[in-house]
């Protein structure tokens, strides 16, 4: 470290130390060189303390204009690319205060008047945080779009819907669509829920016991934002669950975008050829050139394991600290930073692949006709129009599959002469079930996967995100 560096740091610290710090020291110490993301926070938060500090004249109104006109100087320095950053100084807090009193002298050193770093960086990353949960709600809407319009255009194609990835029963395109935007549904309540608990200002609890001077908090609190301030002060300084429940819900929602990227992958490989990815989000193979890889969605699938590393980092940061705020907490930060990337890059890049994708209707419908889909259709007609018990209904829809299978054909391919030599009931009326259109068309219960159904769910969506 330079003398003059040491220097910075001493007289940021104050007298207790007499000599510098160690290189090492230096180096595990200092947070800025992925804590200056939060430099607008920073400054937007010590705009707010010094208009306080003026409007409860602990600080005169001369002093608090010079501060607030410096630290708009220095926020148009840190975007314009000139501010310099100085590891010495150790983060983002010191770093902006630093250049505050290089420009304004003597004012700069009032502004952190009944304040300590532990309240200010616990509103610096509060108000970084909430940013990121309104931009994941607007990213999951836009995916929710994406695949709603999918689901409109297809509401009425059939494909086969899977059990343990094995063909079950016939649904719509639509009904399939729509799944993935229940999902996401509940992934925006879960930022939104957290939002609103997380929405309380630290700012004024101080080190971690409040302060003497008469401060407005409530003032602080409705300047930037918040509905409230923090109503106990050790808690202010050392809480993390506004990150903890943002990485909880960013997990629940990479999951999944994990597996629609999973369904992605299948989909659109030349066993299933149910989709056909945009070329926007595919590549080729350096040596085979028949190939077109979905690498976007098995990126997606791989990065959520960054958002789950993250969730357990955090976690683990945080399981064994004692009140008030400890140094560990300065691991908060870049898990969620790299976590809240990569969630927006997935979220963006998956309502990309959406919204470009052309399902292959034709194939779809092949698909869903084979593998005996309308078994369970056979077996309702036979309980709906013959009376019998459900499960003398699944045997006898049993033996007619394996008298399908042998032949080599499908339900609908047996004569009613064969069917009938299963059980004498079955007459005409049962091939009216088995077809795939038939099938799904018959599913109209709450949720179920008819047309019907699926096009009022479009509806109902579209008047819920706008």
């Amino acid at each position: 470290m330079s003398d003059a560096s040491q220097q910075a740091a001493n007289q940021m610290w104050g007298g207790r130390f007499s000599s510098g710090v160690d290189a090492i020291m230096e180096a595990i110490n200092a947070s800025i060189d992925f804590d200056r993301r939060l430099a607008r926070q920073d400054i937007e938060g010590s705009r707010a303390h010094a208009a306080m500090l003026a409007a409860q004249g602990i600080l005169t109104d001369s002093d608090a204009a010079a501060v607030r006109e410096g630290l708009l100087t220095i926020l148009s320095e840190i975007e314009g690319g000139s501010f310099t950053f100085s590891k010495a100084l150790e983060d983002i807090h010191m770093n902006v205060e630093a250049r505050l009193k290089e420009l304004i002298g003597e004012p700069a050193g009032r502004l952190h008047t009944a304040r300590s770093r532990n309240d200010q960086v616990a509103t610096d990353f509060r108000l970084w945080v909430r940013d990121q949960y309104d931009a994941a709600i607007s990213g999951i809407e836009a995916l929710q779009g994406a695949l709603i319009a999918q689901a409109e255009a297809g509401a009425d194609w059939v494909m086969p819907g899977f059990t343990h990835l094995q063909v079950a029963q016939p649904v719509t395109w639509g009904h399939h669509m729509l799944a993935y935007v229940e999902m996401l549904g509940r992934d925006a309540g879960r930022f939104r829920d957290a939002r609103a608990r997380m929405n309380e200002c630290p700012l004024g609890a101080a080190a971690l016991a409040g302060t003497s001077f008469p401060i407005d908090r409530h003032a602080t609190a409705d300047a930037l934002g918040f509905d409230r301030p923090c109503a106990n002060s050790l808690d202010a300084v050392s809480d993390r669950d506004f990150a903890l429940e943002f990485l909880s819900a960013a997990s629940i929602c990479a999951m999944h975008l994990s597996r629609l990227a999973e369904e992605l992958v299948i989909w659109s490989s030349a066993q299933f050829r149910f989709v056909t990815l945009s070329d926007a989000f595919s590549t080729g193979s350096s040596i085979m050139p028949q190939k077109k890889n979905p690498d976007a969605a098995e990126l997606i699938r791989a990065k959520i394991g960054r958002i789950f590393g993250a969730n357990v980092a955090l976690m683990t940061v945080m399981k064994g600290l004692p009140l008030a705020y400890c140094k560990d907490t300065q691991e908060d930060k870049e898990p969620v930073f790299d976590a809240a990337d990569s969630l927006m890059l997935s979220l963006a890049a998956m309502t990309g692949m959406v919204a470009d994708m052309v399902a292959n209707r034709a194939v779809l419908e092949t698909a869903a006709a084979s593998g005996f889909s309308t078994a369970t259709d056979l077996a309702d007609w036979l309980v709906r129009e013959l009376g019998l018990p459900f499960r003398e209904a699944h045997h006898i829809t049993g033996a007619l599959v394996a008298l399908a299978e042998g032949k080599g054909c499908d339900l609908p391919d047996l004569a009613l002469a064969e069917m009938q030599s299963v059980h004498a009931g079955i007459t005409e009326g049962v091939f009216d079930v088995l077809g795939v259109a038939n099938s799904v068309a018959s599913r109209r219960s709450y949720g179920g996967t008819s047309p019907e159904r699926v096009r009022e769910q479009v509806t109902l969506w579209k008047e819920r995100i706008g």
